[in-house]
C-alpha cells in the first residue's frame, strides 16, 4: 500500500513559478512510476509528466513540454513538480500517482494511488 502526500500550490501571476510536492510513503517505491495530472473545471483529467523512480526518466504531457519538469529526491521518496513560465490554462487542480511497474502511462485509470490534490491558479 502506497500513501501519496501533496504539499505547494497556491496562486501565482503568469509568467511566474511553482513547486509541488508528492511524499510517498507505506512501501519500496523503487518499482513504481510516480505521474502528475491536473483537472480544471468541467474538464478530463490531464495527464501532465511521469517518472520512472528507479531509473528517473521523464516523461511529459505536450501542454507542458519545456516549462514543468519531473523531479524526484530518491532518498527522501519525495517527487517534485517544478513549474515554469506558467500560464493562466495551467489553472487546475494538481494531483501525483503512483502506479506499479516501469512502464509510463498517460492515462489516470492506470493508476493505482492518488494525493489529495492541490490548487494551482495563475492569474493573468
Amino acid at each position: 500500500q502506497v500513501q501519496l502526500v501533496q504539499s505547494g500550490g497556491g496562486l501565482v501571476q503568469a509568467g511566474g513559478s511553482l513547486r509541488l510536492s508528492c511524499a510517498a510513503s507505506g512501501s519500496t517505491f523503487s518499482s513504481y512510476v510516480m505521474g502528475w495530472f491536473r483537472q480544471a473545471p468541467g474538464k478530463e483529467r490531464e495527464f501532465v509528466a511521469a517518472i520512472r523512480w528507479t531509473h528517473g526518466s521523464t516523461a511529459y504531457g505536450d501542454s507542458v513540454k519545456d516549462r514543468f519538469t519531473i523531479i524526484r529526491d530518491y532518498a527522501k521518496n519525495t517527487g517534485y513538480l517544478q513549474m515554469n513560465s506558467l500560464k493562466p490554462e495551467d489553472t487546475a487542480v494538481y494531483y501525483c500517482a503512483a502506479r506499479l511497474g516501469l512502464a509510463f502511462s498517460r492515462t489516470q485509470y492506470e493508476y493505482d494511488y492518488w494525493g489529495q490534490g492541490t490548487q494551482v491558479t495563475v492569474s493573468s
